[in-house]
């Protein structure tokens, strides 16, 4: 069954399915976790992330340790470091979240429930990735930004388990792995409440895992087939715009994991959403807040292409295998969210003053 073609955007559209439902079950989404955690001193959508990170970590090393996947391939970790695209394009993509309300990722949760809102950001989330990557800023990208990127060949692989082995001379993979996952477990854990909050605690490790299986799956097809297989997990930067380019343009392609990956997640959330009865449809209040979702999109798509992935692709995905750009990423995604956010909220204070 592996050497189908069809298998990837199958097996795609199954985890999705998963994933999806698991959000919109729990609510999962990043900026409402760092709003509740900023604003409210509410860390339980903080700790999930980190949680599902743990866990993205715990069992894809694992599975690196025991020959199960090879991920030498990953763009994540090849010899080349990009400093400038990482904060840069974190930052921006940070912007754009706020700007937004969510990322990619919870934009397709969010229409899983009918949020016509989020057809519009998801649409302009993958037409300006599909221009960073591909279009004029593309061009832009690979001729001023890209060839700044550090070279870390000496070392191997963009790993932070490979650097430290170089520093020190001596194979420490495992050690490391272990020591990050320990340390992200002490703080997830050390909250009283977050211990008894299961639903919480399943919701994480269920989203990790749904990380993890991307590498399996790809890994699997990989060794059978006789095209070249990307290998990779989530991500929802570039995908939706090649979902849209994939049924627009006729170019007898079968869409790949990624692209399965974004229809499970919508069909997912629409699932639970509908045995919620929590379908409604929504759309844009007005030109202004219409303005300011396109806005954002854009920032996003264009900013998670420089950045390499979106708040799951570098978050968690990368994460998973000890990329040193994950969390330059994460955190420069969110320096950018916090500004995006003190911005709209002192501008609105700003309009209730005035008024």
């Amino acid at each position: 069954m592996t050497e189908s073609a069809w298998f990837l955007p199958a097996a795609g559209v199954l985890v999705g399915t998963v994933l999806g439902g698991v959000a919109r079950w729990n609510h999962f989404c990043t900026l409402s976790a760092l709003e509740r955690y900023w604003y409210a001193s509410d860390a339980k959508g903080v700790r999930m992330w980190v949680l599902a990170i743990a866990v993205a970590i715990a069992s894809t090393q694992a599975l690196i340790a025991f020959n199960f996947i090879t991920l030498d391939s990953v763009f994540y970790l090849q010899p080349r470091l990009n400093l400038y695209g990482a904060i840069g394009g974190g930052i921006v993509f940070g912007l754009g979240m706020a700007l937004v309300g969510t990322c990619g990722f919870g934009a397709l949760v969010r229409l899983g429930g009918g949020s016509m809102r989020s057809l519009i950001i998801i649409v302009a989330i993958g037409l300006s990735a599909l221009i960073a990557q591909r279009g004029v800023i593309g061009r832009l990208r690979n001729t001023f930004v890209e060839p700044l990127a550090l070279d870390l060949s000496d070392v191997g692989s963009a790993s932070i388990a490979d650097v430290v082995a170089t520093a020190i001379g001596l194979p420490v993979h495992f050690v490391v792995s272990a020591v990050i996952v320990i340390g992200l477990l002490v703080w997830v854990f050390k909250d009283a409440v977050f211990r008894r909050n299961r639903k919480a605690i399943i919701a994480a490790v269920i989203i990790g895992l749904c990380v993890t299986t991307g590498w399996i799956v790809t890994t699997m097809h990989s060794a059978v087939s006789f095209d070249v297989v990307q290998i990779e997990s989530a991500s929802f930067v570039l995908p939706p715009g090649e979902l849209i380019f994939s049924l627009i343009a006729v170019t007898g392609e079968i869409p790949d994991y990624g692209m399965g990956l974004v229809l499970g997640v919508v069909l997912g959330a629409s699932l639970v959403a509908y045995l919620q009865g929590d379908m409604r449809w929504e759309a844009c209040d007005d030109a202004r807040e219409l303005n300011r979702h396109l806005a954002g999109a854009f920032l996003m798509g264009v900013g998670g292409i420089f950045a390499g992935g979106c708040t799951i692709g570098q978050g968690v995905s990368a994460s998973s295998t000890l990329a040193l750009s994950a969390p330059i990423v994460f955190f420069s995604i969110l320096i950018g969210a916090r500004i995006g956010l003190r911005l709209l909220v002192e501008g609105s204070s700003m309009i209730h003053e005035s008024s």
